[in-house]
């Protein structure tokens, strides 16, 4: 796990139909925590010293998560900080 020093800023947080039925509020709720705190989760070393520079950058973001039931799902922040997106992959 890479973690960040900086902080996101998340906008409008919103989330797809799918993810809302599918993921328990709590595991949201913690991904949500850690993505605004540069904890990129399951992400490959490159994507999250490529998260690391769109902060910077004012680039999109996207972390990748598990929950309890080994689900996986992703937040992605707008490189305009405008809004942050709660999705699972077949979403996208």
């Amino acid at each position: 796990m890479v973690t960040s020093s900086f902080t996101v800023r998340l906008g409008r947080v919103v989330i797809t139909p799918n993810a809302l039925g599918a993921i328990q509020s709590e595991d949201i709720a913690q991904a949500i925590l850690n993505h605004s705190r540069g904890n990129w989760g399951e992400v490959c070393p490159e994507d999250a010293q490529e998260n690391d520079r769109s902060l910077v950058e004012g680039c999109r973001i996207l972390s990748a998560y598990s929950d309890r039931q080994g689900r996986k799902f992703w937040i992605i922040t707008e490189g305009d900080r405008s809004v942050t997106t709660i999705l699972l992959p077949e979403d996208y």
